[in-house]
């Protein structure tokens, strides 16, 4: 009996890679959020209220830019031409910088509540999960908001009861299919109706009238018609129309309602929108949104600087004798906070645009440089009070605490230098030095800054070296079960390495108590230690053995695995990676390796280099891609035609049942080719999507999906139960397409299935008369298991890239969910587009355990080898994330590591799926394989 167990392994595994993933967010990305600071506060107010209006997903050179949309018949030179017009007479504009991820979630958190919620908040959801921390609205005297019910109720369950009131259209008007200014409209007219009901109720008026009123419109119109028609269409276009007149309209009703001009206005967007109708990564056209400020207390347009503040990207706007001041989106809140001289959010690490005297900013108040001065002395009161709770807890928890020196060090008087340089700017602004006052504060602002990152960076090291001895752990420990030693007569010797190991973990987890360090903690520090510890006490014993072994030979192998790896790494920013990987394994490999007699035991040996050029040029596509019906149907036709032509060639007679089977499944591949072609003609045509359509593919969908798992046909080889899940996914494909995703599907399917036949010709070749392992004790490690381990892995990161890029995970389309789900609903598109990425891996799973069948090798054999590998790709991510750079690179290289951490996990699903499918045929295709060697 084996002393290793796989699925011993593959729990480990499991385990270890979900709880690691979260090592990245307390590595680069803790919350910021902590509790127990004091509110500052201007005591002058540069306005009585504030209109707060958000174009959701809008961009910021579509709305500025003149003649920016060329494609649209007929569109106007100015698309939003109340809003330039206050640009250019009586306004402040500029381009406000947001931060990954590009959702709505955490841009409103960044606009309202001046700070940016660690990457993971986007999954905590919108309307069940309030904000925990404080906000403009929080702190006005009442704000009235309308607008998504997805965005609205996470303000006003997070603030003081009663104090925002919101009015919200329901979840059903979200509807990707219709004309979405409608919603923008909507949020207008209640706004509107509002107003007349103050002229009939006294203390509605009253309240309107407060000082410290906010007012919030969430328009969502732009996101919605950006996913559905894309944001250079002409929907896009006349919905950005809609807005401008709404922004008309409502100051216009602000007028006529107050009559006394101490209103402020901003204009803005949570995020941008791709090319492709999509958001959420880092692209400069998903972080870069519009900013226009007019009012009371706005200071109006400037003329541009000397060097220009204007760049490449806004010189087309024709704006650029004008002064662009950009901000980044945290910013907004101190600014709001400001003109209504309300507490500045408590949570906020907002700068207020251009405090430094050299450079003029949004703010024209009344006291001029006085209030400047005050502004900037509240902001750094404010940073260098979030400084002090965050010093305070990280010194009370930490053992030998090393504190920020320009913050903490102590000249005399036992002060720290935060107070007294907080009190050397008090004293300025006594003596009326405004100007110095304003640069002192600036200064500490920034060190604040730098401080409040020194303290939530300050176990970063401890992490990542807890992270590197895990995964380098990992790959030790996973070895052990190829190679085995305790399989064999020398046993272990461990008592020394046994207490060095209890040692070392209790050492760190008495440290992690004495610290309160998070739980996460424990686990980092117990992976590693069990991992080496049994690699430690298992390889001892060998190490006379390791003289004897061929060293010369090995490093230049372990070399070549390794840039194999690195390629890999590589290829998730440059996709063209993949293409010259197929032509390696699919040209240059054959040429190179293959012997005369692996040749003739093939059927037809070029098949296998025509499906990986073939399936090369996939990711050589721009992952930007437009609908194509007659791209859809080409791909449902090719599903087709690949099933046939494989069926007549290597499955032969087939029983009637089977038959049955593949004409019915052939059937269902007909109408959702039939469907698709309906339900893109429809919305393409603004028609809607006809509830037919609607109803008949969920129900092709959900049969043809179920249909494999369920079946009950005896399939008479395994080549036939291949053809049955080929076919059966092949309308999950056609109806969630947006162009070649079909002809991609039937690529690599045809790839995989041809990688069967040659691995199993190559190994009869060398090892004619190899029997079958029945079990994983009786595997031996064989050098050519590298190469297909390898070849598996590159499979798996194919499946998923082969038309997507993780550079932008944005680029997997939403317009073909609509033909399913046409009202807005988050977490059904997301499955959706989930069922879609698996569908490859269920054929790569079916066609690695006919694999393993085919080269006598036991399940999960070449899994271990793969095993091995895979977290040198991990690790090199893991080092590769960063917090700080553009946002692009920031969300990249986040995506990178999650993405290779769970297509690891994925391929531990995709070897046990597969031998669970195919587990009634797999005995014949031994069989068979062993008599063509024989």
């Amino acid at each position: 009996m084996s002393n290793y167990n796989i699925k011993t392994l593959l729990l480990a595994g499991l385990v270890f890679h979900v709880v690691f993933i979260g090592s990245v967010f307390d590595c680069y990305f803790t919350s910021p959020v902590v509790h127990g600071m004091s509110s500052f506060r201007l005591h002058t107010a540069e306005s009585r209220r504030l209109v707060l209006i958000i174009g959701d997903g809008l961009r910021a050179d579509l709305l500025f830019q003149k003649n920016g949309f060329p494609g649209v018949k007929d569109a106007p030179q100015i698309v939003a031409p109340y809003l330039r017009d206050i640009v250019e007479t009586r306004g402040a504009f500029g381009v406000s910088h947001t931060r990954v991820p590009t959702e709505s979630r955490p841009g409103h958190v960044a606009i309202i509540g001046g700070m940016y919620e660690d990457v993971s908040a986007v999954t905590k959801g919108w309307k069940t999960n309030p904000v925990d921390f404080d906000s403009v609205f929080n702190q006005s005297s009442t704000t009235f908001s309308f607008g998504s019910p997805d965005i609205l109720p996470m303000f006003e369950r997070g603030a003081t009861p009663g104090k925002v009131l919101t009015w919200m259209y329901d979840e059903a008007a979200e509807d990707f299919t219709k004309d979405a200014t409608a919603l923008d409209v909507w949020v207008y007219d209640q706004l509107e109706t509002l107003f007349k009901n103050a002229t009939r109720n006294s203390t509605l008026d009253a309240q309107l009238r407060s000082p410290g009123t906010v007012f919030f419109l969430h328009l969502l119109g732009l996101d919605t018609t950006g996913h559905s028609y894309r944001p250079h269409s002409e929907e896009y276009m006349r919905n950005i129309r809609v807005v401008d007149d709404i922004v008309r309209r409502t100051e216009s009703l602000m007028h006529d309602f107050y009559q006394d001009g101490e209103t402020s206005f901003v204009f803005t967007a949570d995020h941008g929108m791709s090319v492709i109708g999509n958001h959420g990564d880092g692209h400069p056209d998903n972080t870069r949104t519009p900013l226009v400020a007019w009012g009371s207390g706005i200071s109006g347009p400037l003329p541009d600087s000397n060097p220009s503040s204007h760049d490449a990207y806004s010189e087309p706007w024709e704006l650029t004798h004008l002064l662009r001041r950009d901000i980044e989106q945290a910013d907004l809140a101190p600014l709001m906070s400001t003109l209504v001289g309300i507490n500045w959010p408590v949570n906020s690490v907002g700068v207020l645009p251009y405090l430094s005297p050299r450079r003029p900013g949004y703010l024209l108040p009344r006291n001029g440089q006085q209030t400047l001065a005050e502004a900037a002395y509240v902001n750094a009161q404010m940073i260098i009070e979030q400084y002090r709770v965050n010093h305070e807890l990280k010194k009370y928890r930490t053992v030998r605490f090393k504190p920020f020196y320009e913050l903490d060090a102590e000249p005399h008087a036992g002060k720290p230098r935060r107070v007294l340089r907080l009190e050397d700017i008090k004293e300025k602004i006594r003596r009326k030095d405004w100007r110095i006052a304003q640069i002192l504060s600036m200064a500490l602002i920034e060190d604040g800054l730098r401080g409040l990152r020194y303290l939530q960076t300050y176990e970063r090291t401890l992490i990542q070296g807890m992270a590197s001895a895990s995964y380098t752990g990992w790959v030790a420990y996973a070895s052990l079960f190829i190679f085995r030693p305790l399989d064999v007569s020398i046993p272990p010797r461990g008592g020394v390495v046994t207490a060095l190991a209890a040692l070392t973990l209790g050492a760190f987890w008495a440290l992690f108590w004495t610290q309160q360090s998070p739980s996460t903690y424990y686990l980092y520090c117990a992976f590693p230690v069990y991992f080496w510890h049994q690699f430690a006490v298992q390889i001892i014993p060998l190490l006379p053995q390791w003289r004897r072994l061929d060293w010369k030979s090995i490093i230049p192998y372990t070399a070549s695995i390794i840039l194999v790896l690195q390629s890999m790494v590589v290829a998730y920013t440059e996709r063209s990676i993949w293409s010259i990987g197929f032509f390696c394994i699919g040209i240059i490999w054959p040429l190179l390796s293959w012997t005369k007699e692996a040749r003739a035991r093939m059927s037809s040996p070029f098949v296998w280099p025509l499906c990986c050029l073939t399936t090369s040029l996939f990711p050589l596509l721009s992952v930007d891609k437009t609908e194509s019906r007659l791209t859809i149907i080409a791909g449902g036709a090719a599903i087709i035609f690949s099933a046939v032509l494989f069926l007549q060639q290597r499955v032969g007679s087939m029983r009637t049942d089977e038959m049955k089977l593949f004409a019915l499944q052939t059937l269902l591949l007909l109408l959702a080719m039939v469907i698709t072609w309906s339900s893109v003609y429809h919305l393409q045509a603004k028609l809607g999507l006809p509830l037919l359509n609607q109803a008949s593919g969920w129900v092709v969908l959900v049969v043809a999906s179920f249909f494999p798992f369920l079946s009950r046909v005896k399939h008479s080889s395994v080549d036939s139960k291949l053809v049955m899940y080929f076919l059966g996914f092949g309308p999950s494909f056609v109806l969630l397409s947006i162009s070649v995703e079909g002809l991609f599907y039937a690529a690599y399917a045809a790839t995989l299935v041809s990688w069967i036949e040659v691995e199993r010709a190559l190994r009869a070749a060398r090892l004619p008369r190899i029997k079958k392992s029945k079990n994983l004790q009786q595997y031996r490690f064989q050098a050519d298991d590298i190469r297909i381990a390898l070849f598996f892995l590159f499979f798996v990161q194919v499946g998923f890239f082969g038309t997507g890029n993780v550079a932008s995970i944005s680029s997997f389309y939403l317009s073909p969910v609509y033909r399913l789900i046409p009202v807005f609903n988050p977490f059904a598109m997301a499955s959706l587009l989930i069922w879609k990425i698996v569908v490859p891996y269920i054929m790569l799973a079916v066609v690695f355990a006919t694999l393993n069948d085919a080269l006598h090798l036991p399940p999960f054999s070449l899994f271990l080898v793969a095993l091995t590998l895979t977290d040198g790709m991990t690790l090199t991510f893991f080092f590769r994330v960063t917090d700080t750079g553009s946002w692009l690179e920031i969300g990249q290289s986040i995506t990178f590591f999650c993405v290779a951490s769970l297509l690891l996990l994925w391929s531990a699903g995709v070897c046990t799926g597969g031998e669970y499918l195919m587990a009634d045929v797999l005995g014949s295709e031994a069989d068979s394989a062993r008599n063509d060697s024989e």
